[in-house]
Order: structure tokens, then sequence, then C-alpha cells
């Protein structure tokens, strides 16, 4: 019975895994400094092909995404109703042609700060992320609706 041919040894190996093994033999070890084994301080750091590509994010970035994304959410839903509560002191002041517009601008604001922040922070460190994240929970706060609440004064 030929070693290769073991159905055992088959089920733990991957299509694909050759050839990996195969790639990772070619590439040259890279030591703790970045250069490569058996080289001088004076050559040139060896990256491989993968470093190029973005790194996940860990568990407490996560955890604190979603509960900033769960933040903007009730941002969302809290400039509706505080907007729609405020119409009928603002109608006093503006017309509904004015305030309309800007209510829907409100109302987006909290997910376009989400997506736009996300977009352009993408290739920065994480705690850049989370600090433009942050700032932005702070400055959206919807004040019609901590000011008046659900039902208003």
């Amino acid at each position: 019975m030929d070693v290769a041919s073991d159905p055992d040894d088959e089920a733990l190996s991957w299509e694909g895994d050759d050839e990996s093994r195969r790639r990772e033999s070619r590439r040259p070890s890279v030591d703790r400094s970045g250069t490569a084994a058996g080289g001088t301080d004076a050559d040139t750091p060896v990256t491989s092909a993968g470093d190029d590509e973005p790194h996940g994010l860990g568990t407490a970035s996560l955890v604190l995404v979603g509960v900033l994304g769960g933040v903007y959410l009730l941002y969302t839903v809290g400039w509706l109703i505080g907007g729609i509560r405020l119409k009928q002191l603002a109608n006093l002041i503006v017309a509904d042609a004015m305030y309309v517009p800007w209510l829907v601008l409100a109302v987006a604001a909290p997910a376009l700060w989400f997506l736009v922040c996300w977009m352009l922070t993408r290739h920065h460190p994480v705690w850049q992320r989370m600090l433009v994240l942050v700032a932005g929970a702070v400055l959206l706060i919807p004040w019609p609706f901590v000011m008046m609440g659900a039902l208003g004064s």
C-alpha cells in the first residue's frame, strides 16, 4: 500500500496544498529585522506579496464598530423623530420647501458619516478609523430629539 494513496492522509490535506508548499519553499526566509536569512543589514527587506492586503479588524475593533453602527442607527431614528416633532415649530419661521430638504439631510447624515468614514479610512490604522467614528458620534447628536424627546414639551 502506497503512503500517498492512504485515505487518512488524503483526509488531512486540502486540494492545492502542494502548490502553496512549493510557493513557500521558493520564498526566502525572513528574520525579525525584515532582511533575508543569511543576508546582511545592507540587503533590502524582503516582503511577501500578501503584505499589501489589508489586515482584518480585531475582535475589540469589530465590537466597537458594531456599537457605533448601532449608535448611528439610533441617531438616524432620533433625527427623524426630533425633526418631525420640530416641524410644527419650524413652520412658524420657514416654509416646508426649506425645511424638508434639510430634514432629509439631517436624517441621512449619520449613515453618510459612517459610510464615508468607512470608505476613506480603509488604508489608515484602525485607531484613526475609530477616532473618526467616535468624533461623528459626538458631532451628530440629534439635538431636536434630545431637547424635546419623543413626546415633546
